[in-house]
């Protein structure tokens, strides 16, 4: 075997050693279900900030972002990043600090249960159906993550797909199975330095071999719109390129991503776990600064990429269609990895940075697909009675039964798995995003106009994705802002006509909003 092969070997060995090994750790600190799934609440403000950040970006942020500014510029690729960076400040600004304090004031443990628990909804039906929202959103969602890492195993070591699918979805079930909320969490934390550091090493790299800095800004700038944030590039099946302006709609279209977090399962547990409610606004610095650099520095790559490309450093990632352009730090840390052994361990650390993105979301994934089937179906919906030694038993057993189907929708390497994750996305939007935010902040809303929220959220997703949006022209507006708008209306329409709130459910709401002026 080859030395930069196994330099990059034993890099990602020694790094997923320490992910189980984190696990192993926490596995004792989980005494009950609420540890296991919500770690007691006990997230420092480091810790909640580079969880809740590294569970979102997945392997969008060192293979997706890349990839698009490098081939299509800087519009598409900019527009996300604005949105995903606002939408990140305002969750933490606006939903951070009071779902902490109200869904400790309910004792609420997963996101259906705090809708349930808002509304006093004794019979369930809220939690029932946003459970199954989770389902059907994460399960293939999960899929596709270890569908990633199958393939980059794969693309790394020649191993078959299937073995390397199954390698990658053992270790993640096994720390995470074993060490619950908080070992994703800690090695969520972990997983966000070596993105970071990954970032990094290719930035200074990618420009020494790209001539300088002057070159790749030069570059950019020689290339028509490349830099414009109003014209975008596609790539013809001959291998040339169009571009096309960049209006009103696709901008409104792009900036919807940031709407999607306000209803992401993953990144609202943290709120709910966060130790003390009072660090929140570090929190909100560490994780707004940390997403508006990462995403930067990602688009920077793009640039950087089509230099090493220009040059001939690097071979060209256009020809073979805009998926090969998502591997260019892939590329870019195969040519680090030939410059010995110690450059072979920087560029593992590299590969490991994308296991890193895919494995920091697939964890709390499978975490909130675990809780919405035990705790929210299986005992809120069916009324199972179980004490707690028997609970974290079928935590456990939920979780790996729900990454075993992960693992049979993955199964078929060349599908489209990936396509889930922009649909899932707008899923969770749509459907949790407006009912958390009425929940918390407006007090006359019911939980009928919360269940409406969730139907028809989630009905006009599909509606919006596969029945309007192929008729193109001003249709073709990302799903998440038509549905999620739909749903808005549909809560304060059918609130507005159910009987008001209970006096208990208003006054709890009242608690809070006291609670958090003082």
């Amino acid at each position: 075997m080859e030395s930069n092969v196994i330099g990059i070997l034993v890099t990602i060995i020694v790094y997923l050693g320490g992910m189980i090994a984190i696990g192993a750790v926490f596995s004792k600190k989980n005494k009950d279900v609420s540890d296991f799934y919500l770690g007691g609440r006990k997230l420092g403000p480091l810790v909640s900030a580079m969880s809740a950040e590294a569970s979102d970006m997945s392997s969008w942020l060192l293979m997706g972002l890349p990839g698009v500014a490098y081939l299509c510029g800087l519009a598409e690729a900019g527009w996300t990043a604005i949105g995903l960076a606002v939408g990140t400040y305002l969750n933490w600004l606006f939903v951070a600090k009071r779902l902490r304090v109200y869904s400790q004031r309910t004792n609420s443990i997963t996101i259906p249960d705090f809708f349930s628990d808002r509304y006093h909804d004794d019979k369930h039906l809220l939690s029932g159906v946003a459970a199954v929202i989770i389902l059907v959103f994460f399960v293939p969602y999960t899929a596709s993550g270890f569908s990633a890492c199958g393939k980059l195993f794969g693309t790394l070591f020649n191993m078959e797909y299937h073995t390397a699918m199954i390698l990658a979805a053992v270790i993640i079930i096994a720390y995470t199975s074993m060490g619950g909320f908080l070992a994703a969490s800690f090695t969520d934390l972990i997983q966000s330095i070596v993105m970071t550091t990954a970032l990094v090493i290719i930035v200074f790299f990618g420009i020494s071999n790209a001539g300088g800095l002057g070159a790749v800004v030069d570059n950019a700038k020689s290339i028509p719109d490349y830099l414009h944030l109003t014209v975008t590039r596609s790539l013809n099946a001959d291998g040339t390129f169009s571009q096309t302006g960049y209006g009103f709609l696709p901008v409104v279209s792009t900036l919807a991503w940031g709407l999607g977090y306000f209803g992401m399962p993953h990144i609202l547990l943290r709120f709910m776990a966060i130790e003390d409610q009072h660090k929140i606004k570090l929190s909100r610095r560490i994780a707004s600064i940390w997403v508006v650099i990462a995403m930067a520095v990602a688009i920077f790559i793009g640039f950087i990429g089509m230099q090493m490309t220009n040059n001939g450093t690097l071979v060209s990632l256009f020809g073979e269609g805009s998926d090969k352009s998502e591997t260019i730090i892939m590329e870019i840390a195969k040519l680090l990895s030939m410059h010995g052994f110690a450059a072979a361990v920087i560029a593992g650390l590299i590969f490991a940075g994308i296991l890193a993105c895919t494995m920091s979301t697939s964890d709390s994934q499978l975490l909130a697909a675990s809780s919405s089937m035990s705790e929210n179906i299986l005992k809120g919906v069916f009324k199972m009675k179980l004490n707690e030694k028997q609970s974290m038993l079928v935590a456990r057993a939920v979780l790996v039964v729900i990454a075993v189907l992960g693992v049979i929708l993955a199964w078929d390497p060349d599908s489209s798995v990936f396509r889930v994750v922009s649909f899932a996305w707008a899923g969770f939007g749509a459907t949790f995003g407006p009912v958390m935010l009425t929940a918390l902040f407006w007090k006359r809303s019911t939980k009928q106009g919360a269940a409406a929220g969730l139907i028809v959220g989630g009905v006009m997703i599909f509606v919006w994705k596969f029945a309007v949006r192929p008729l193109g022209g001003a249709w073709n507006i990302y799903e998440l802002l038509p549905a999620f708008i739909c749903a808005l209306a549909a809560i304060f329409i059918v609130s507005l006509v159910t009987a008001a709130p209970d006096k208990a459910v208003t006054d709890e709401f009242d608690a809070v909003s006291a609670e958090l002026k003082a």
